[in-house]
């Protein structure tokens, strides 16, 4: 399974989770069968507000689940589409937020939890 973290500084398993997926530099990747970690670049960082695109953001590469701090109801929607599961970040690393993931202590996001705009409800900008 592959596991994506929109973080704002790559620092690998010790990189703090992000606040919004469409407006991260980067996501970190970590497989959990071989336990590999690696970075995409966000290439959709400029786009519209509202107007993310998940697939050109991870530049093609298809992960498993997104586990993020906040996102918008077109992402979810989209990445739920792909058969992309998205699941509401602890405060944390990315570390703490694999373990909290892995012990089933996560909540999966639905377009009810979705960020309505940056107008601060979700702790992104």
């Amino acid at each position: 399974m592959k596991i994506c973290f929109p973080v704002e500084i790559d620092n690998g398993l010790d990189s703090e989770v992000f606040g919004h997926f469409g407006s991260a530099p980067f996501f970190v990747v970590f497989e959990t069968q071989t336990k590999v970690i690696h970075t995409i670049n966000n290439q959709d960082l400029g786009h519209v507000h509202g107007m993310c695109n998940p697939l050109k953001a991870l530049n093609g590469k298809m992960v498993d689940t997104i586990v993020v701090g906040g996102i918008g109801a077109g992402a979810i929607n989209k990445l739920n589409e792909m058969g992309i599961k998205v699941f509401k970040s602890s405060a944390g690393s990315v570390q703490e937020n694999l373990g909290l993931f892995e012990s089933k202590a996560l909540v999966e996001m639905t377009v009810k939890q979705a960020c309505g705009g940056h107008d601060g409800g979700c702790g992104h900008l």
